[in-house]
């Protein structure tokens, strides 16, 4: 298990073609670092694979192949040079009506690929005021990880990323960040006797990033929209990855 921390930028379908131009020329030379990764919407992944940075993909196919159109297959996202990819998002779980068994076929389909699954799990609002966050995340993980080699588990990051922080600029306390990673540890070496790394989502800008750095169990972080400014793209990885 790598112990470096980690950046991964999920920029979702924001940015235009030209956007991203752009974007591509502010950063340019800047986080060329295994430990920073982008991921851009699906059709504009070659223009960051074209600059060499360590790029994932933000969904793949529970299939492996078949007639599934609009869909990308983990084997097809490897092929073109991706090393990551976002599964379990809430957006996709409330959106596309994603439950832990599709996430689990796409986990075994990514590391059968060799991309590193990076898994979302966290809370709504209702499910923490119910005191139930520690509830919801063990059953999310014990569903979404089932069948998952002790081999395999090493491979996977966890992203803690409570959905109610998602866009909202309200976080979490860095008690309640540090207690919840640390549960997520725990359980995972009860049951695989491994060691995994779990990153923090959620609300992740310039203005906390500092703070949020400081939560000595936090192996990395998943920045949502700032990670299609450039500018604080950078600020965080130079408070995270550089510093």
């Amino acid at each position: 298990m790598e112990n470096k921390k980690i950046v991964i930028g999920n920029q979702k379908i924001y940015m235009s073609v030209n956007e991203v131009g752009e974007f591509l020329k502010e950063i340019t030379g800047k986080v060329l670092t295994s430990n920073v990764v982008i991921c851009p919407t699906t059709l504009y992944i070659p223009y960051f694979l074209k600059h060499r940075y360590s790029v994932g993909i933000q969904n793949v196919c529970e299939y492996d192949v078949g007639q599934y159109t609009g869909e990308v297959s983990a084997q097809q996202a490897s092929e073109i040079g991706l090393k990551y990819a976002l599964v379990g998002h809430s957006e996709r779980r409330s959106y596309y009506n994603e439950d832990n068994d599709v996430i689990n076929s796409k986990i075994k389909n990514l590391l059968k690929a060799n991309i590193i699954p990076v898994l979302c799990v966290g809370e709504t609002s209702e499910e923490k005021n119910l005191f139930k966050t520690k509830k919801v995340l063990k059953s999310d993980l014990i569903s979404c990880l089932n069948k998952v080699s002790s081999e395999d588990i090493e491979k996977i990051i966890i992203a803690y990323e409570p959905v109610w922080a998602i866009g909202t600029k309200r976080i979490p306390t860095m008690a309640e960040i540090k207690s919840n990673v640390a549960y997520i540890k725990d359980l995972i070496k009860q049951i695989y006797k491994k060691e995994i790394r779990v990153i923090y989502g959620g609300s992740v800008n310039p203005n906390n990033i500092e703070k949020l750095n400081r939560i000595d169990n936090v192996d990395g972080f998943l920045v949502g929209g700032s990670s299609t400014k450039a500018e604080e793209f950078l600020k965080i990885i130079e408070v995270v990855v550089n510093q």
